[in-house]
C-alpha cells in the first residue's frame, strides 16, 4: 500500500546507514544534534537535556544562532563552548540584522527568522555533519529540537531519523498555545481595540478549556490578545504559535519539563489532543540523578557573566531573611516602574538581591536614585547576572520576586520557595495563574507595580501568616519534584529512560 513505502525506506535507510558506521569504529556513537529557539530561556533547558543524552553516549552537536553563540563565547569563555570532543558547539545564522549584543532579540523577528530563514542552513549543517570529508563527529541518528522550531522535522524526514520536538513552557501554558486556533474561532479574538486591555473585557471566564478550569481570560499567553493586524508583533507571535501547534504530530514525540503530579488537568488534556507526549522534569534535579564529569558540569548556559559574589554574599544572612529579585532574561519594564519596585523593596525593610539586567529598563539604561542606593545599602545587593538555581537552593533565600517564566516558576518550586509574581508577557500570565490559584505557592502583584502594594507584599510573604502557608505548600511540592526524577522508579526518571530507548534510539536501529 501507498502509505506503507515512507516507513519501509525509512527502515531501510536506517539499517544501511548502521552498515556504513559499523565499519567506522567512530561513528558508532549514537548522534543527536540539539537546537533550542535562540533564547535564554530555552537554550538552558535544551542544555540540560543535552548533557544528560551525552551521559547515555550520545555524541552532541548543539546548535545556536550566531547571535547567541557569540554571546555565550563572550559570557563563558572559548574554552568553556569548546565542550569536549562528543559534545561540540555550532552556530547557524538567523538573518536577523544586528542588534543589541547583550540584549535578547526581538521575539517577534525571530518567530519570522525560524519560520522563513533558519531551514536551509540547518539543513546544511547536518549535511555537512554527516560527511566524512569534512566531519570527524559520527553520521546524525536524531534530532532533538525546540517545539517551535518545527522546521526540523523536514530534514528529519529526508534522513528518516527520530525528531523530538521539546516544548520548554509549561503544560498549562502549551494548553493555552493549543487553543489558539479555537479562541479565534470563537471571536475573542482579535481584541477589539486597546481598550479591551482595560476595561475588563480580560476577566471574563474561559470555561471550555479542559485543562485550564475557568481560567480568566487575561491569563491565557499574552500573543493571543492583539489586534490582528501584520504590523502587530502579538499577531505576528500568535499567527506563529497556531502553526507550531499544529506542526506539533509531525514529531517523534513530544517532552515537557515539567511532571504530572504539578499540572494533572493540563497533562491530561495534552495528553488526549496528543498522543506520544512525555514529562522528564523538573530537568535540572534529573540531571543531579546522574554522575555528570566537570568537563559536563562546567558547559553553561549563561547569556550574561553571573556574579559570584552573589553567593558568598548570601552566605552572610540568616535562613528565610533575603527576598530575591529576578525578571528573567526577556522582561522589559518603564522607569517608572524600575522605581515602584525599588522604593517597595526599600519599604518592607527586608534584606534583598535584586538582579538588573543591563538591558532591564525599555531603551534606558536601570539607574537607580541615590537616595534609595544609600537607604537600602546595608541590606540590598544588587548584581546583573546570577546562578539561580544556587540562589533559590540557599537556605537564606526567603521569597522570590519573579516574572513566571517557566523555568524560574519550576527552580522556585523544586527548592520549595514561595513567589511573588509579576508576569511580563506569553505564557508567564498563565504560570502565574497556576501557581497563585492552583498549586497556591504565590501572590500575584498587579501589572503596573505599586510601592506600597509590593511593601505589603513582601512583608506578608515573608512574615505574615498567608506567607507562611504558601512556604508550607512550595515545601510539599519540593518533595514531590525529588520523589519523580529518582532512580529507579520516578516517573520524570522512567520517562526520560523511555524517550532514550525507544525513541531516539528506535528498536529497528538497535
Amino acid at each position: 500500500k501507498a502509505w506503507s513505502v515512507k516507513p519501509l525506506i525509512c527502515v531501510l535507510q536506517q539499517k544501511l546507514h548502521h552498515i556504513i558506521i559499523s565499519y567506522r569504529p567512530i561513528m558508532a556513537r549514537p548522534h543527536a544534534v540539539c537546537i533550542p529557539f535562540p533564547a535564554q530561556g530555552h537554550i538552558k533547558p535544551m542544555l540540560e537535556l543535552a548533557k544528560l543524552l551525552h551521559h547515555k553516549g550520545f555524541h552532541i552537536t548543539f546548535v545556536n544562532n550566531e547571535f547567541n553563540h557569540n554571546r555565550l563565547l563572550r559570557s563563558r569563555g572559548s574554552k568553556a563552548m569548546e565542550g569536549l570532543p562528543s559534545f561540540r558547539f555550532e552556530a547557524i545564522p538567523d538573518g536577523i540584522p544586528p542588534s543589541n549584543p547583550d540584549a535578547t532579540q526581538d521575539v517577534a523577528a525571530l518567530t519570522v527568522s525560524s519560520t522563513n530563514y533558519c531551514l536551509d542552513p540547518f539543513r546544511e549543517l547536518v549535511k555537512r555533519l554527516n560527511d566524512p570529508s569534512s566531519s570527524e563527529s559520527p553520521p546524525v541518528t536524531c534530532i532533538v529540537s525546540d517545539g517551535i522550531m518545527s522546521f526540523t522535522h523536514k530534514v528529519a524526514d529526508e534522513l528518516c531519523i527520530p525528531n523530538v520536538f521539546f516544548w520548554t513552557c509549561s503544560a498549562c501554558g502549551l494548553d493555552g498555545y493549543a487553543h489558539y486556533r479555537q479562541l479565534a474561532e470563537k471571536n475573542l479574538t482579535p481584541i477589539n481595540g486597546p481598550n479591551c486591555l482595560t476595561n475588563g473585557y480580560l476577566n471574563s471566564v474561559i470555561d471550555w478549556i479542559p485543562g485550564l478550569k475557568r481560567i480568566p481570560a487575561k491569563y491565557l499567553p499574552s500573543f493571543i490578545w492583539n489586534s490582528g493586524e501584520d504590523e502587530d508583533p502579538n499577531y505576528v507571535i500568535s499567527q506563529f504559535a497556531i502553526r507550531e501547534v499544529e506542526a506539533i504530530p509531525k514529531a517523534s514525540a513530544i517532552i515537557l519539563n515539567t511532571f504530572d503530579e504539578l499540572e494533572p488537568d493540563a497533562m491530561s488534556a495534552l495528553r488526549s489532543k496528543f498522543p506520544g507526549i512525555y514529562t522528564i522534569g523538573p530537568l535540572h534535579l534529573l540531571r543531579n540523578q546522574f554522575p555528570l564529569g566537570d568537563d559536563l558540569k562546567s558547559i553553561g548556559y549563561n547569556l550574561w557573566k553571573e556574579d559570584p559574589y552573589c553567593l558568598e554574599w548570601l552566605d552572610t544572612k540568616e535562613a528565610g531573611s533575603v527576598v530575591y529579585v529576578n525578571y528573567g532574561s526577556v522582561t522589559v519594564m518603564t522607569p517608572e516602574q524600575l522605581l515602584e519596585f525599588a522604593w517597595g523593596l526599600a519599604n518592607s525593610k527586608f534584606t534583598f538581591l535584586w538582579i538588573i539586567r543591563p538591558d532591564l529598563v525599555n531603551g534606558k539604561s536601570a539607574i537607580l536614585p541615590p537616595e534609595f542606593v544609600t537607604e537600602t545599602a546595608e541590606r540590598g545587593l544588587l548584581a546583573s547576572w546570577c546562578p539561580q538555581e544556587q540562589v533559590l537552593n540557599h537556605p537564606s533565600i526567603g521569597c522570590f520576586l519573579t516574572h513566571c517564566g517557566w523555568n524560574s516558576t519550576l527552580e522556585s518550586v523544586s527548592a520549595g520557595v514561595p513567589m511573588l509574581c509579576w508576569p511580563f508577557f506569553a505564557e508567564q500570565q498563565t504560570n502565574c495563574w497556576y501557581s497563585c490559584t492552583e498549586l497556591g505557592v504565590g501572590m500575584e502583584i498587579d501589572s503596573n507595580g505599586d510601592r506600597n502594594v509590593i511593601g505589603d507584599l513582601v512583608r506578608e510573604m515573608m512574615g505574615g501568616e498567608k506567607g507562611k502557608e504558601l512556604k508550607e505548600k512550595a515545601m510539599k511540592l519540593k518533595t514531590l519534584a525529588e520523589a519523580v526524577v529518582a532512580s529507579p522508579a520516578g516517573q520524570s526518571y522512567l520517562n526520560f529512560e523511555e524517550i532514550v530507548n525507544n525513541v531516539l534510539i528506535p528498536p529497528t536501529s538497535k
